[in-house]
């Protein structure tokens, strides 16, 4: 393996998700409709039709927001951490404490306020996306 290239999160409401995760500092880098024989083989699905925005850092860490105006799904927020599959989504971030006192005042929501490690190494919170996917917020501290 080389890296991990992305990853891909599933929204029902791709202009919210994009708003969401420019918080972060992600910059838009794609925007495509897609459809057609390539994207219905490789999702096992027929008539696809997919809008595929791939966000990026200035250091080049992707995540790809798909939203499937062919198949769409209600957001799950009441998702748990213990669901099978992946979990969340970690970053890395700068000044925990002012973003999420800024992200709060937006009606994120929290699982708990920004916590120490029991290490001291970070401090720590999660938050949920639009859709309910949960994101981690690190601030390394040493």
């Amino acid at each position: 393996m080389l890296n991990i290239r992305h990853t891909g999160i599933v929204t029902s409401d791709i202009e919210k998700s994009i708003s969401f995760y420019e918080n972060f500092g992600f910059k838009i880098q794609k925007d495509m409709l897609e459809s057609g024989d390539y994207i219905d083989n490789f999702s096992a699905l027929n008539n696809v039709i997919v809008r595929t925005v791939k966000m990026s850092l200035e250091n080049g860490d992707m995540i790809e927001l798909l939203y499937y105006q062919s198949h769409p799904e209600e957001p799950d927020m009441d998702r748990k951490i213990t669901q099978i599959g992946c979990s969340h989504v970690a970053l890395t971030v700068s000044d925990l404490d002012r973003l999420y006192e800024q992200l709060s005042e937006n009606k994120v929501v929290f699982n708990s306020p920004p916590q120490y490690s029991p290490d001291g190494y970070a401090k720590v919170t999660f938050c949920k996306d639009p859709d309910g996917s949960l994101v981690e917020l690190v601030e390394v501290l040493k």
